[in-house]
């Protein structure tokens, strides 16, 4: 499934920004040269998460792990351009799952564990796919149980497959299928992509993301696409041949896919998976595995800079940069962590379409300029060192004008055109069009305005678009609030993000009850749950009631006075 029209896919290649090398060989060529190496690990708490025991793999084990589920995956009838729906939390089988898919064509869709009824129906519908594999159990969650009370909305789906223990009797075992299936050797997995015709330039993953849009939308990504941005990370965070890594952002989007599987194959390292995220877990994690590179959000940041206990026994020799991003990084806060551990912070802006930002000690040596400022990409008179500044376009628009701003003092959108960028939507025409300029770039929806002594600089100001980011997951307000709308006692309601120092930003619900209705916060949360089933991150944390909302003569509610408004206030 090639999306990128031919004449782009032939500039890209002309100027050796893509190119013709698969993930799947890739990673063959990996695991044939190191064999014995360690490849990747679950998180250790798997037995917890999961009910099963955590394994750890080196390059020659994961080989053949990927060959046995290509081989089961063809004898299911799967077929290249065949999508896959994935619901995991970060464990082995993922990589296996997307190294398999790379090798036959097939696309796969991961999903958060945090997805429900109402998220996976769109998913399924949206992708038409044929295949869904899960976990019998994640924490308390039985997902497992939960897809198979789908099953009779999902037309598409054939086969419901699942890891662990007890799997339901709709749902089909997929260790025991996997434990009775033959694995294919390197060679027949080279043979069986290349009699697909399978390319670099064919769809691997379609991931998802929330706008303004009412429903998640698809974002579809190549071969060349996800090493694009892998090298990115590999150039941000200066990793070298065999970087031992732990990651705990989900393996489902932008931030874990660019990271646990791109740059993780370009170095040729070893990954340790995080699920969910547990400080004593995660500082275990880095005291007992050597460690040259690990994410955090700025909030895990603070918390070690205020309890640096947590940081003893962790050779800090070793561990020299960490990435962070989902959010504004504290004053002071990368200078502070270079003073007492001697570690360099990556700033990070990105987006699921493509569109990054890394703003890193070679680049940004001042720190306190790093927290603030990113380097101002694909603008003619700047030269950074990352690769892909060289690969990207940008322009910064007024909104109002729609004039390029090339001065400080105006804050614009920011829009990407290049090769890191996505093709459009994944079946959604519609949405495609609205995300991309008349000069074709992608508009981001985040503002920004031009900083530095030469306009070097670009300082985050803020967000065009409707969502709030909670803890690097956007939602959509327009999709919670028509959520919130189908209660009976919901006349009118409005969604906004609230600052939070742990997650950036919690959701809170401006809501105006209907006449001599009585409601509160646990009773609309019961809703979304039981009637709506909302993935939980969207849920509210925070209830304000009002008469009525405020809007402009047109009828537009005014989402700034809101913030200003209740940003500080209490639950209701």
């Amino acid at each position: 499934m090639i999306l990128v029209p031919p004449e782009r896919i032939a500039q890209y290649l002309a100027r050796g920004w893509w190119g013709e090398r698969t993930l799947s060989e890739l990673f063959i060529t990996t695991a044939e040269r190191q064999p014995a190496a360690f490849a990747v690990a679950d998180p250790p708490n798997r037995a917890q998460i999961t009910g099963e025991a955590a394994r750890r793999c080196t390059w020659g084990e994961l080989l053949a792990d990927v060959g046995r589920m290509a081989a089961f995956l063809h004898a299911q009838g799967l077929r290249k351009d065949d999508v896959i729906v994935v619901q995991l939390p970060n464990v082995v089988e993922l990589h296996v799952l997307y190294l398999a898919c790379a090798a036959l064509g097939i696309v796969i869709s991961p999903v958060p564990m945090q997805y429900r009824a109402h998220e996976l129906t769109h998913v399924v519908a949206t992708t038409r796919a044929r295949m869904a594999i899960t976990v019998a159990r994640c924490g308390s969650h039985e997902p497992a149980r939960h897809w198979a009370t789908l099953a009779s909305q999902l037309p598409s789906l054939e086969q419901l497959w699942a890891f662990g223990h007890a799997v339901p009797d709709a749902v089909r075992d997929l260790g025991d299928a996997l434990a009775a299936t033959p694995e294919w050797s390197a060679a027949a997995l080279r043979s069986h992509g290349e009699r697909a015709g399978v390319s670099a330039h064919d769809v691997l993953t379609v991931c998802w993301t929330s706008g303004t849009e009412a429903q998640p939308k698809g974002v579809p990504r190549n071969h060349n696409e996800w090493l694009i941005v892998g090298q990115s990370v590999v150039d941000a965070g200066q990793l070298q041949p065999g970087a031992q890594m732990l990651i705990p952002f989900p393996f489902v989007n932008m931030a874990g896919v660019s990271t646990s599987l791109a740059a993780w194959l370009l170095v040729g390292g070893g990954l340790h998976h995080h699920h969910p995220f547990d400080i004593e877990v995660f500082t275990a994690q880095l005291r007992e595995q050597p460690t040259d590179y690990t994410v955090a959000a700025p909030a895990v940041l603070h918390m070690l800079l205020k309890e640096p206990q947590r940081l003893q026994g962790v050779d800090l020799s070793r561990l020299r940069r960490v990435g962070s991003g989902g959010g504004p990084l504290p004053e002071g806060l990368v200078e502070a962590f270079a003073e007492r551990f001697g570690v360099e912070v990556v700033n990070y802006f990105g987006s699921n379409e493509g569109a990054a930002l890394s703003s890193t000690p070679q680049d940004v040596p001042d720190r306190a300029q790093r927290s603030r400022y990113f380097p101002r990409y694909g603008v003619a008179g700047f030269d950074w060192s990352a690769s892909n500044a060289r690969k990207v376009r940008t322009r910064l628009v007024d909104l109002d004008t729609g004039e390029d701003i090339d001065a400080p003092g105006r804050v614009g959108e920011l829009r990407f055109c290049g090769p890191t960028i996505f093709s459009g939507y994944f079946n959604a025409p519609e949405l495609t069009r609205r995300a991309f300029d008349e000069q074709g770039y992608y508009r981001t929806g985040d503002l920004f305005e031009i900083a530095g002594d030469h306009g070097q600089f670009l300082r985050f100001c803020g967000r065009h678009k409707d969502i709030v980011v909670r803890g690097g997951m956007n939602i959509s307000s327009e999709e919670v609030e028509c959520l919130l709308m189908a209660h009976p006692k919901v006349r009118e309601a409005a969604v906004i993000g609230v600052p939070d120092p742990v997650l950036g930003e919690r959701v809170c619900a401006v809501v105006a009850p209907t006449e001599g209705a009585q409601l509160d916060l646990p009773e609309l949360v019961e809703f979304l749950r039981r009637v709506e089933q909302v993935a939980a991150f969207k849920w509210p944390e925070r209830l304000v009631l009002v008469d009525s909302l405020p809007r402009n003569p047109l009828g537009k509610v005014l989402k700034r006075e809101l913030r200003h408004l209740h940003a500080a206030g209490g639950a209701a």
